[in-house]
């Protein structure tokens, strides 16, 4: 049984930085693509940033530069460092895993997803 679980979320002013952090259990298919999404009233979830394998990553372009997402192999977490926040960076941030190859962009190509963790800017 898969289980996700965020943390780190929080209400800060435009410019600053969270660490947002996912602690992956019962995830038994090796090196899968894990991914980072948001999002906000009324629009689809969003990828923000997705490593494959625990290796490559992506990340898309309004957080190039600002986002970075890293991972422990060993302790089972993700992270999502975001710094030089901004407005539209506002949501709710989801941790995701692909239990299967490749590593896609759209929300439904994922397999388990956390509850997510509220990130407000202003």
């Amino acid at each position: 049984h898969v289980q996700l679980v965020e943390s780190g979320g929080g209400s800060v002013q435009a410019g600053e930085s969270l660490r947002l952090s996912c602690v992956a259990s019962g995830i038994t298919y090796k090196g899968p693509c894990m991914g980072w999404f948001r999002q906000t009233p009324g629009k689809e979830r969003e990828l923000v940033a997705s490593m494959e394998g625990y290796g490559r990553e992506l990340y898309a372009n309004a957080v190039k530069g600002r986002f970075t997402m890293t991972s422990e192999k060993d302790k089972n977490v993700l992270y999502l460092q975001m710094n030089s926040l901004k407005l539209g960076d506002t949501g709710m941030y989801y941790c995701a895993v692909r239990l299967n190859s490749g590593c896609p962009i759209r929300w439904p190509d994922f397999s388990a997803w956390g509850r997510g963790t509220q990130v407000t800017v202003s």
